[in-house]
Protein backbone atom coordinates (compact mmCIF):
# COMPACT_ATOMS: atom_id res chain seq x y z
CA UNK A 1 0.00 0.00 0.00
CA UNK A 2 1.21 3.40 -0.93
CA UNK A 3 1.78 6.42 1.62
CA UNK A 4 -1.08 8.25 -0.11
CA UNK A 5 -3.46 5.69 0.46
CA UNK A 6 -2.16 4.71 4.11
CA UNK A 7 -2.89 8.37 4.94
CA UNK A 8 -6.58 8.00 3.29
CA UNK A 9 -7.51 5.12 5.37
CA UNK A 10 -5.88 7.43 8.32
CA UNK A 11 -8.10 9.98 8.07
CA UNK A 12 -10.88 8.00 6.78
CA UNK A 13 -10.66 6.36 10.91
CA UNK A 14 -10.31 9.43 12.07
CA UNK A 15 -13.56 10.49 11.11
CA UNK A 16 -15.29 7.28 12.09
CA UNK A 17 -13.99 8.36 15.79
CA UNK A 18 -15.52 11.41 15.60
CA UNK A 19 -18.58 10.79 14.40
CA UNK A 20 -19.62 12.81 12.05
CA UNK A 21 -21.75 11.94 8.87
CA UNK A 22 -19.88 10.65 6.52
CA UNK A 23 -21.36 11.75 2.74
CA UNK A 24 -20.63 8.28 0.74
CA UNK A 25 -23.40 7.03 3.38
CA UNK A 26 -25.95 6.10 0.78
CA UNK A 27 -27.95 4.20 3.28
CA UNK A 28 -28.99 6.19 5.85
CA UNK A 29 -28.57 9.90 7.99
CA UNK A 30 -26.95 8.23 10.77
CA UNK A 31 -23.40 9.24 11.72
CA UNK A 32 -20.62 7.22 12.58
CA UNK A 33 -21.36 6.14 15.97
CA UNK A 34 -25.02 5.99 15.78
CA UNK A 35 -24.50 3.50 12.73
CA UNK A 36 -22.40 1.36 14.71
CA UNK A 37 -25.27 1.56 17.90
CA UNK A 38 -27.57 0.05 15.59
CA UNK A 39 -25.62 -2.90 14.10
CA UNK A 40 -25.41 -4.72 17.62
CA UNK A 41 -27.20 -7.47 17.20
CA UNK A 42 -30.00 -7.22 20.30
CA UNK A 43 -32.15 -4.36 20.70
CA UNK A 44 -33.92 -3.85 23.81
CA UNK A 45 -38.33 -3.35 23.00
CA UNK A 46 -39.59 0.35 23.79
CA UNK A 47 -43.18 1.23 24.56
CA UNK A 48 -44.94 4.12 25.76
CA UNK A 49 -46.12 1.99 28.72
CA UNK A 50 -49.46 0.67 29.05
CA UNK A 51 -51.36 3.87 30.71
CA UNK A 52 -49.83 6.26 27.91
CA UNK A 53 -52.97 7.90 26.16
CA UNK A 54 -51.07 6.95 22.34
CA UNK A 55 -51.69 3.00 23.54
CA UNK A 56 -55.39 2.85 23.67
CA UNK A 57 -55.78 2.52 19.93
CA UNK A 58 -53.12 0.44 19.67
CA UNK A 59 -54.13 -2.27 22.14
CA UNK A 60 -56.70 -2.57 20.21
CA UNK A 61 -54.97 -4.94 17.84
CA UNK A 62 -54.14 -8.11 18.79
CA UNK A 63 -50.65 -8.25 17.99
CA UNK A 64 -49.46 -4.50 18.01
CA UNK A 65 -45.79 -3.75 17.31
CA UNK A 66 -44.30 -1.08 18.96
CA UNK A 67 -43.73 2.55 16.23
CA UNK A 68 -40.11 3.34 18.61
CA UNK A 69 -38.89 -0.07 17.66
CA UNK A 70 -40.42 0.49 13.93
CA UNK A 71 -39.01 3.70 13.85
CA UNK A 72 -35.07 2.50 14.98
CA UNK A 73 -35.30 0.56 11.65
CA UNK A 74 -36.66 3.02 9.22
CA UNK A 75 -33.77 5.55 10.50
CA UNK A 76 -30.55 2.85 9.86
CA UNK A 77 -32.88 1.62 6.21
CA UNK A 78 -33.45 4.91 5.00
CA UNK A 79 -32.85 8.43 4.68
CA UNK A 80 -35.07 11.27 4.83
CA UNK A 81 -38.73 11.41 2.46
CA UNK A 82 -37.92 7.82 1.23
CA UNK A 83 -40.51 5.43 0.51
CA UNK A 84 -41.40 2.53 3.00
CA UNK A 85 -44.06 -0.26 2.63
CA UNK A 86 -45.89 -1.64 5.52
CA UNK A 87 -47.47 -4.90 3.61
CA UNK A 88 -49.20 -5.73 6.99
CA UNK A 89 -50.25 -2.26 7.81
CA UNK A 90 -52.13 -3.39 11.10
CA UNK A 91 -53.27 -0.39 12.65
CA UNK A 92 -49.90 1.53 10.91
CA UNK A 93 -47.01 1.42 13.59
CA UNK A 94 -44.69 1.77 10.28
CA UNK A 95 -46.80 4.77 9.51
CA UNK A 96 -46.75 6.20 12.48
CA UNK A 97 -43.14 6.09 12.17
CA UNK A 98 -42.37 7.16 8.98
CA UNK A 99 -44.87 10.50 9.77
CA UNK A 100 -42.78 11.15 13.00
CA UNK A 101 -39.34 10.90 10.73
CA UNK A 102 -40.17 12.70 7.49
CA UNK A 103 -40.61 9.52 5.51
CA UNK A 104 -43.32 8.55 2.81
CA UNK A 105 -45.38 5.42 4.10
CA UNK A 106 -47.22 3.12 2.29
CA UNK A 107 -49.32 0.34 4.24
CA UNK A 108 -51.99 -2.20 3.01
CA UNK A 109 -54.27 -3.24 5.15
CA UNK A 110 -56.70 -6.27 4.70
CA UNK A 111 -58.97 -5.48 7.70
CA UNK A 112 -61.62 -2.77 7.85
CA UNK A 113 -62.16 -2.55 11.21
CA UNK A 114 -57.98 -1.89 11.63
CA UNK A 115 -57.92 0.54 8.34
CA UNK A 116 -60.30 2.48 10.12
CA UNK A 117 -58.19 2.33 13.62
CA UNK A 118 -54.97 3.41 11.41
CA UNK A 119 -56.77 6.50 10.02
CA UNK A 120 -57.80 7.53 13.22
CA UNK A 121 -54.78 7.26 14.90
CA UNK A 122 -52.44 8.90 12.56
CA UNK A 123 -54.48 11.70 12.72
CA UNK A 124 -54.55 12.16 16.27
CA UNK A 125 -51.39 10.83 17.39
CA UNK A 126 -49.25 13.27 14.27
CA UNK A 127 -48.90 16.90 14.56
CA UNK A 128 -50.44 17.86 11.11
CA UNK A 129 -48.01 19.90 10.58
CA UNK A 130 -44.69 18.11 11.57
CA UNK A 131 -42.98 17.72 8.22
CA UNK A 132 -44.04 19.92 5.19
CA UNK A 133 -45.33 17.39 2.76
CA UNK A 134 -44.52 14.36 4.50
CA UNK A 135 -47.23 12.19 3.27
CA UNK A 136 -48.60 8.59 4.44
CA UNK A 137 -50.93 6.32 2.85
CA UNK A 138 -53.09 3.34 3.91
CA UNK A 139 -54.27 1.00 1.25
CA UNK A 140 -57.64 -1.43 2.46
CA UNK A 141 -57.25 -4.48 0.56
CA UNK A 142 -55.37 -8.21 0.03
CA UNK A 143 -51.38 -7.02 0.43
CA UNK A 144 -51.06 -10.11 -2.24
CA UNK A 145 -53.34 -8.06 -5.18
CA UNK A 146 -52.62 -4.49 -4.08
CA UNK A 147 -48.44 -5.18 -4.51
CA UNK A 148 -48.72 -5.75 -8.02
CA UNK A 149 -50.34 -2.38 -8.40
CA UNK A 150 -46.97 -0.51 -7.99
CA UNK A 151 -44.43 0.21 -10.13
CA UNK A 152 -41.00 -1.47 -10.56
CA UNK A 153 -38.48 -0.10 -8.03
CA UNK A 154 -40.97 2.26 -6.16
CA UNK A 155 -40.05 1.69 -2.43
CA UNK A 156 -36.79 2.20 -0.84
CA UNK A 157 -37.36 -0.06 2.29
CA UNK A 158 -39.89 -2.70 3.02
CA UNK A 159 -40.59 -3.54 7.01
CA UNK A 160 -43.22 -5.38 8.63
CA UNK A 161 -44.64 -8.18 11.03
CA UNK A 162 -46.75 -10.37 9.19
CA UNK A 163 -49.14 -12.77 10.66
CA UNK A 164 -47.91 -15.80 12.75
CA UNK A 165 -50.57 -18.60 11.00
CA UNK A 166 -53.27 -19.20 12.78
CA UNK A 167 -51.76 -18.94 16.57
CA UNK A 168 -54.57 -16.34 17.71
CA UNK A 169 -57.01 -18.57 17.27
CA UNK A 170 -55.83 -20.42 20.15
CA UNK A 171 -57.75 -18.98 23.35
CA UNK A 172 -55.27 -19.45 26.72
CA UNK A 173 -55.47 -18.07 29.47
CA UNK A 174 -53.28 -14.90 29.05
CA UNK A 175 -55.67 -14.06 25.97
CA UNK A 176 -59.16 -14.37 28.12
CA UNK A 177 -57.63 -12.49 30.65
CA UNK A 178 -56.11 -9.51 28.94
CA UNK A 179 -58.09 -9.43 25.77
CA UNK A 180 -61.59 -11.30 26.05
CA UNK A 181 -62.70 -9.82 29.48
CA UNK A 182 -61.68 -5.94 28.09
CA UNK A 183 -64.31 -6.83 24.91
CA UNK A 184 -60.59 -6.69 22.28
CA UNK A 185 -60.51 -8.63 19.07
CA UNK A 186 -58.60 -12.09 19.91
CA UNK A 187 -57.75 -13.29 15.84
CA UNK A 188 -56.38 -11.08 12.81
CA UNK A 189 -59.78 -11.83 10.84
CA UNK A 190 -62.75 -14.33 9.41
CA UNK A 191 -61.41 -13.24 5.63
CA UNK A 192 -60.50 -16.62 3.59
CA UNK A 193 -58.13 -14.30 1.81
CA UNK A 194 -55.74 -13.68 5.17
CA UNK A 195 -52.78 -15.48 5.55
CA UNK A 196 -53.44 -16.57 9.52
CA UNK A 197 -56.71 -18.59 8.07
CA UNK A 198 -54.29 -20.96 6.18
CA UNK A 199 -54.94 -24.48 7.73
CA UNK A 200 -51.36 -26.22 7.15
CA UNK A 201 -48.49 -24.04 8.58
CA UNK A 202 -45.97 -25.61 5.21
CA UNK A 203 -48.70 -23.72 3.06
CA UNK A 204 -49.06 -20.61 5.14
CA UNK A 205 -45.04 -20.58 4.86
CA UNK A 206 -44.81 -21.07 1.08
CA UNK A 207 -47.22 -18.57 0.44
CA UNK A 208 -46.19 -15.74 2.69
CA UNK A 209 -42.48 -16.36 1.28
CA UNK A 210 -44.03 -16.49 -2.43
CA UNK A 211 -45.96 -12.83 -1.20
CA UNK A 212 -42.36 -11.06 0.05
CA UNK A 213 -40.50 -12.65 -3.36
CA UNK A 214 -43.43 -10.72 -4.96
CA UNK A 215 -42.25 -7.79 -3.06
CA UNK A 216 -38.89 -7.97 -4.35
CA UNK A 217 -40.07 -6.54 -8.12
CA UNK A 218 -41.35 -3.51 -6.42
CA UNK A 219 -38.10 -2.45 -4.20
CA UNK A 220 -34.98 -0.78 -5.80
CA UNK A 221 -31.97 -2.90 -6.47
CA UNK A 222 -29.78 -3.74 -3.12
CA UNK A 223 -32.46 -2.32 -0.93
CA UNK A 224 -33.41 -4.34 2.17
CA UNK A 225 -36.51 -5.90 3.54
CA UNK A 226 -37.13 -6.23 7.37
CA UNK A 227 -39.62 -8.94 8.77
CA UNK A 228 -40.50 -9.13 12.19
CA UNK A 229 -41.57 -12.42 13.71
CA UNK A 230 -41.67 -14.96 16.88
CA UNK A 231 -41.51 -18.37 17.12
CA UNK A 232 -44.02 -19.83 18.29
CA UNK A 233 -45.76 -22.99 20.43
CA UNK A 234 -48.79 -24.39 18.97
CA UNK A 235 -50.59 -27.57 21.20
CA UNK A 236 -47.09 -30.00 21.67
CA UNK A 237 -45.18 -28.56 18.44
CA UNK A 238 -42.58 -25.80 18.61
CA UNK A 239 -41.96 -23.85 15.20
CA UNK A 240 -39.03 -22.48 14.67
CA UNK A 241 -40.82 -19.66 11.95
CA UNK A 242 -38.10 -17.07 12.01
CA UNK A 243 -35.78 -19.97 10.21
CA UNK A 244 -38.53 -21.85 8.08
CA UNK A 245 -39.37 -18.53 6.55
CA UNK A 246 -36.00 -17.28 6.32
CA UNK A 247 -34.64 -20.60 4.92
CA UNK A 248 -37.86 -20.75 2.29
CA UNK A 249 -37.07 -16.54 1.33
CA UNK A 250 -33.45 -16.98 0.14
CA UNK A 251 -34.64 -20.17 -1.55
CA UNK A 252 -35.71 -18.08 -4.32
CA UNK A 253 -32.53 -16.16 -5.19
CA UNK A 254 -34.30 -12.79 -4.88
CA UNK A 255 -32.96 -11.57 -1.02
CA UNK A 256 -29.82 -12.42 0.60
CA UNK A 257 -30.65 -12.88 4.24
CA UNK A 258 -27.71 -10.21 6.12
CA UNK A 259 -28.29 -11.21 9.38
CA UNK A 260 -30.58 -11.44 12.43
CA UNK A 261 -31.20 -9.13 15.62
CA UNK A 262 -33.27 -10.42 18.75
CA UNK A 263 -35.55 -7.96 20.30
CA UNK A 264 -36.23 -8.77 23.34
CA UNK A 265 -39.34 -8.26 24.56
CA UNK A 266 -38.62 -7.79 28.37
CA UNK A 267 -42.04 -6.42 29.51
CA UNK A 268 -44.07 -9.03 28.52
CA UNK A 269 -45.75 -11.01 31.64
CA UNK A 270 -44.19 -13.95 32.86
CA UNK A 271 -46.74 -17.35 32.65
CA UNK A 272 -46.66 -20.30 34.22
CA UNK A 273 -46.69 -22.71 31.23
CA UNK A 274 -46.18 -26.28 32.03
CA UNK A 275 -45.85 -26.51 35.46
CA UNK A 276 -45.29 -28.39 37.51
CA UNK A 277 -45.25 -31.10 34.60
CA UNK A 278 -42.99 -30.06 31.83
CA UNK A 279 -41.11 -27.48 29.91
CA UNK A 280 -42.65 -24.63 28.06
CA UNK A 281 -40.98 -21.81 27.26
CA UNK A 282 -42.23 -18.21 27.79
CA UNK A 283 -41.18 -16.35 24.91
CA UNK A 284 -39.75 -13.07 25.22
CA UNK A 285 -38.01 -12.64 21.97
CA UNK A 286 -39.02 -11.75 18.20
CA UNK A 287 -36.78 -11.88 15.43
CA UNK A 288 -35.63 -9.13 12.84
CA UNK A 289 -34.73 -10.51 10.15
CA UNK A 290 -32.82 -8.37 7.33
CA UNK A 291 -32.50 -9.02 3.59
CA UNK A 292 -30.81 -7.28 0.97
CA UNK A 293 -31.89 -7.61 -2.46
CA UNK A 294 -30.25 -9.14 -4.84
CA UNK A 295 -28.91 -7.58 -7.93
CA UNK A 296 -29.78 -7.93 -11.34
CA UNK A 297 -29.54 -11.81 -12.73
Amino acid sequence: MTQTKLSKTKNEQKEIKKGTYDPRNKLNDLTSSEWIQETVSVFNQKGLGAKHEDTKIERQHPAPFSFQDVARLIKFFTKKKERVLDPFNGVASTLKSCALNNREGYGIELNKEFYNLSRKRLSKEVPNTLFEGSKQHIILGDSLEEIKKFDEDFFDFIITSPPYWNILNTIDNKVKKDRVSNGLTTKYSDDPRDLSNIDKYENFVSKLGDFFNDCSKKLKQKKYMVIIVSDFRKKDRYYSFHSDLANYIESKNNFALKGITILYQRHKKIMPYGYPFSYVPNIHHQYILIFQKNGEK
